[in-house]
């Protein structure tokens, strides 16, 4: 596929360059913050594959998300293109692959982008950002965590029950992404300012000197997105079901005994710790609602990245959430049960390659 139009875009007053971002694996969460940094006036390079990036270059690229954000890229504005070549031109690089991908994007990267461009893991799990960091030595390689869940819009509509519009002759629409839960993405700490540079309307950053503590805190909270994969409903109405909240809650204790045994605190991205949050899940419902409100907004149609796996059929990343915690608990001689059941589920639902399995939590 050719790359489509490249457009630098202009900041407002005359500060420095900034930097061209290269998205490594333009999935939802690449081309949502691919798409509000080249809004912001960012050089902003896709990278990905023809599926995803043909119709971003040639009808541009909407952005959407739960609090109203509508934003509508023309396609002049984003560079798309499957070469990995166009990672020599990079500043930052931002890898948003899954986890089984990793290894080869590094090799691209070690390959293609230059030895002083600054790389980022925007991916779940926790051993992404050191693989990365194993092959691209001397490079500065840092971990992240998003926080926040985006989903294709097109995918979205068909989850809802407007997929039978697909046989519509009308002209298709503008591909999109929509941001359906809130949250601001952390950085590990270090040179360049980064989350001060990459902070732009809709889109905020921040800095940590513990992104271990904050990884393990995220793959707490994304724990639940098997079970929502499993349930078939929506995360809102996964939350509003006491059965479920509390199978949520027994999963996050099992996870927490075994950190805890490996010496590991997690550190929360919400005013809760960490360790709170399971008593917090086996609340009355009326009781949750309140508090959960005070710390998470999320899209009333939202579901997991788990989810939408299992239904476009693809591999899921269970094996960078419950399998880690699988592996420690092994390593540390604590059973890990409920990880156990899931993952056999999870597993036997990629094989199925029927969509969502919407078991009962009493199944697992």
């Amino acid at each position: 596929m050719s790359t489509a139009g490249f457009a630098l875009g202009q900041r407002s007053g005359h500060g420095p360059r900034p930097p061209h971002v290269v998205i490594a694996g333009a999935g939802a969460i690449g081309c949502f913050c691919g798409g509000l940094w080249a809004a912001a006036g960012f050089p902003v390079t896709l990278l990905g594959r023809k599926r995803v990036l043909e119709p971003i270059a040639g009808k541009g690229l909407e952005i959407t998300d739960f609090s109203g954000l509508s934003k509508a890229l023309p396609a002049r504005q984003l560079r798309c293109s499957e070469d990995p070549s166009v990672l020599s031109s990079a500043d930052l690089v931002v890898v948003a692959v899954k986890s089984s991908a990793t290894a080869e994007m590094g090799q691209l990267i070690a390959q293609y982008a230059p030895p002083m461009a600054t790389v980022f893991s925007f991916q779940n799990g926790l051993a992404n950002a050191s693989m990365l960091q194993q092959m691209l030595p001397g490079r500065d390689v840092r971990a992240a965590v998003v926080p926040f869940n985006v989903v294709p819009t097109q995918l979205q509509a068909a989850v809802q029950g407007a997929g039978a519009a697909a046989s519509d002759s009308r002209e298709p629409q503008r591909p999109g992404v929509h941001r359906a839960s809130s949250g601001n993405i952390v950085i590990a700490e270090g040179p360049g300012h980064w989350a001060r540079r990459l902070s732009v309307p809709d889109l905020a950053l921040e800095e940590s000197d513990n992104i271990a503590g904050v990884q393990w805190g995220k793959l707490l909270i994304n724990l639940n997105n098997a079970l929502n994969a499993l349930s078939g409903l929506t995360l809102v109405d996964q939350l509003q079901n006491r059965r479920w909240r509390r199978l949520m809650a027994d999963q996050m204790a099992e996870a927490l005994r075994v950190m805890q045994a490996a010496g590991i605190e997690p550190v929360s991205t919400t005013p809760l710790p960490a360790w709170l949050s399971p008593h917090i899940l086996r609340l009355p419902t009326w009781a949750f609602t309140r508090i959960a409100a005070q710390m998470l907004t999320i899209d009333p149609k939202a579901r997991s990245s788990m989810a939408q796996d299992l239904i476009l059929g693809r591999v899921t990343e269970v094996e960078a959430l419950q399998g880690e915690i699988q592996r420690l608990g092994l390593t540390h001689g604590i059973a890990t049960p409920i990880c156990d059941v899931v993952i056999q589920l999870i597993r036997q639902a990629e094989m199925k390659k029927a969509g969502l399995p919407r078991v009962e939590p009493g199944q697992i």
